[in-house]
């Protein structure tokens, strides 16, 4: 059984103002196995963030979408989402930051402590317990991010470009750490990106999406071993040949648009 099953899904947003309907989606049908990191690119508006807020219950839909064979609803406490957009809060420090979906699920202060913690060193804010976000880089805030999902054990993980903002530096640090913890842990990941490059380095396999209204357009398994190894992969001839394929699928859309 699949962990995350799209069927036929449709997705359409209606102006309150002038009444127009936009179609973001149509006919979309994507398998996630358990396990297994797929990263989404397309053309700008073609419906990737919104397919995965479709996946969490965020937003309407025609078509089904399962998560291990039933309805979303069913699921939620077993997804986490980490959002383009930082959601840390301004008045807790990094622990706490990182306690805040623990909390919201009744965890105690010793099971707080025994998972937030590790996750904190593990990423390397040891030393930034008690910062707040304002003393905190762009990246240490991204990495805290990771840390608000990955604390609760969500058995699958959404990741809408988390890092699209950061300089390549930062985002390859972060790219280690979330390569380090999703091998270790093997969860299942569904990761949206403009980066094809990123796409390559992090997923077992990359879905191509279309133009708006968005649907699959292409799949490729990408077939590097783990553990993976950033920027030398780059030159690997499979990575070639895979990101020359996927970009000749993605200037074919960009022409369209």
């Amino acid at each position: 059984m699949p962990r995350i099953e799209l069927k036929s899904v449709a997705i359409t947003f209606e102006n309150r103002v002038t009444g127009q309907k936009v179609t973001a989606t149509e006919a979309v049908n994507l398998t996630v196995a358990d396990g297994e990191f797929v990263a989404l690119v397309g053309p700008s508006g073609c419906g990737k963030s919104t397919l995965l807020n479709a996946i969490c219950g965020l937003v309407e839909y025609s078509g089904e979408i399962l998560v291990d064979g039933g309805p979303v609803s069913d699921h939620r406490r077993s997804i986490g989402y980490m959002f383009q957009e930082n959601t840390l809060l301004p008045w807790r420090t990094t622990r706490a930051n990182g306690a805040i979906g623990l909390e919201v699920r009744g965890a105690g202060s010793d099971e707080i402590e025994r998972r937030v913690m590790p996750l904190i060193e593990k990423v390397g804010l040891k030393g930034f317990e008690n910062n707040y976000p304002h003393e905190l880089s762009g990246g240490m805030k991204k990495r805290l991010g990771l840390v608000q999902v990955l604390a609760y054990d969500p058995a699958i993980m959404l990741m809408d470009e988390p890092f699209g903002a950061l300089d390549f530096q930062t985002r390859l640090r972060i790219e280690k750490d979330v390569l380090a913890l999703v091998e270790q842990t093997r969860k299942t990941v569904v990761f949206v990106t403009h980066d094809i490059d990123e796409a390559i380095e992090l997923a077992d396999r990359v879905v191509v999406m279309s133009g708006r209204p968005g649907h699959v357009k292409a799949e490729y398994e990408v077939g590097m071993e783990r553990p993976r190894h950033l920027v030398e992969n780059r030159g690997h001839p499979t990575f070639v040949a895979l990101r020359d394929r996927i970009w000749a699928d993605l200037k074919n859309e960009l022409a369209g648009e």
